[in-house]
């Protein structure tokens, strides 16, 4: 049974250890994590792809026959890592205090109420003695906040984790993230000809061309069909460098682009629409992709999906279907193919902000719901 003034001790507990994430500081957390399962009898592992930054791995083992328990694995899995605390805070970032139902500290919305929402969930099953014929697995990752190269990514490329179905905890308000556009990040590296800046004819001003390259980007009217959970696919100008000296031709120039694109939209031809773009203008030039993360989605009338939503409404919680506009970490599941989505119990617009917060009533409705969900999509034993 899920307590309140236990999850709100708990949820305080975690915000007292710091796991700023730079510089990566998540082994105090990972340690308290690593205890607090094995305590309630769980088989509990590490796995660290970087020193000092381990993930917690604990498994409720299911009733069934080993091997296929395991395959029919439900996953639910927080990170505890936390971006930097920064200036400004009025209340102790570290202090976990209690206000008028928020409970302050950095990390409280992002993502440590949903990380003590998951430990309270685990110690109720534990100690209520309930089993099911899966495995319910409990991830605790690192990393998320700078890309999760050290957290999800490899435990799931490795297939450490190969669970059936996945519930990421990682939003706010009861929302139901089943959509997400896709990511790329890509340089634009432009060549031109130095000259002196009086003689410029004689050169080939690689700042000029990138300006007119940038220009036809942003017209450009990309194909796509309209979703009715996401906004339209978007291109922007992240930064811009090149040059040596305002009286010289630039000979280099290199801008960074960010391109998010929905669900149906092929990466290759954004890729290859790009680079048409930049050769309508450039002779020499080069296309470097630093991040490319397939946009996902879910149907709404999955088992997975329309079970989460079904609990809810048994307990009078509204819950939204919603697209995520940015990248998750769903987007890893579906490399796997991995039926997926997120959902969360934090408040929105205060992740990363000064004096964050979550609300202690809605922790613990998120509990009641996790709960309730892993109970109606497994089955529990009478």
């Amino acid at each position: 049974m899920i307590q309140k003034q236990r999850l709100l001790k708990l949820t305080q507990k975690v915000l007292s250890i710091n796991s700023e994430n730079p510089p990566g500081r998540e082994w105090d957390l990972a340690k308290f994590i690593e205890r607090d399962m094995k305590s309630l009898g769980l088989d509990v592992n590490l796995y660290t792809f970087a020193a000092r930054r381990p993930n917690v791995v604990a498994v409720l083992k299911g009733r069934g026959p080993r091997a296929k328990a395991a395959r029919q694995a439900l996953l639910i899995t927080p990170h505890f890592d936390t971006v930097p605390i920064g200036r400004g805070w009025k209340q102790n970032p570290l202090g976990g205090k209690v206000i008028q139902g928020k409970i302050y500290g950095r990390g409280a919305t992002d993502d440590k109420g949903n990380l003590a929402c998951c430990l309270e969930v685990m110690r109720s099953f534990a100690e209520d003695r309930v089993t099911f014929s899966r495995d319910i697995i409990m991830a605790a990752t690192v990393d998320e906040e700078t890309g999760s190269h050290y957290g999800i990514v490899p435990l799931l490329d490795k297939q450490i984790l190969r669970p059936q179905a996945a519930v990421i905890l990682d939003s706010d308000e009861f929302n139901t993230i089943i959509a997400q556009k896709g990511l790329l990040h890509c340089r634009v590296q432009i060549s031109g000809k130095k000259a002196h800046g009086a003689y410029n004819w004689m050169g080939v001003n690689a700042i000029e061309i990138a300006s007119r390259v940038i220009m036809k980007l942003k017209q450009r009217r990309l194909k796509f069909k309209k979703h009715a959970l996401l906004r339209p696919p978007t291109l922007n100008i992240g930064t811009i460098k090149g040059g040596d000296k305002v009286n010289m031709v630039a000979d280099y120039c290199e801008f960074s682009l960010d391109a998010r694109f929905l669900p149906g939209m092929k990466s290759a031809e954004l890729i290859r629409d790009i680079k048409a773009i930049v050769k309508s203008e450039a002779k020499q030039f080069d296309v470097v992709i630093d991040d490319l993360q397939q946009p996902y989605e879910i149907d709404a009338s999955h088992p997975l999906v329309r079970t989460y939503v079904n609990s809810a409404k048994s307990l009078g919680i509204k819950t939204s279907l919603m697209g995520s506009e940015g990248a998750t970490v769903i987007t890893f599941f579906k490399r796997q193919n991995i039926p997926a989505f997120a959902t969360g119990y934090g408040v929105h617009g205060t992740a990363h902000t000064t004096d964050e917060y979550a609300r202690v009533g809605m922790l613990f409705n998120g509990a009641r719901l996790l709960e309730k969900f892993i109970k109606d999509y497994s089955g529990e034993d009478q």
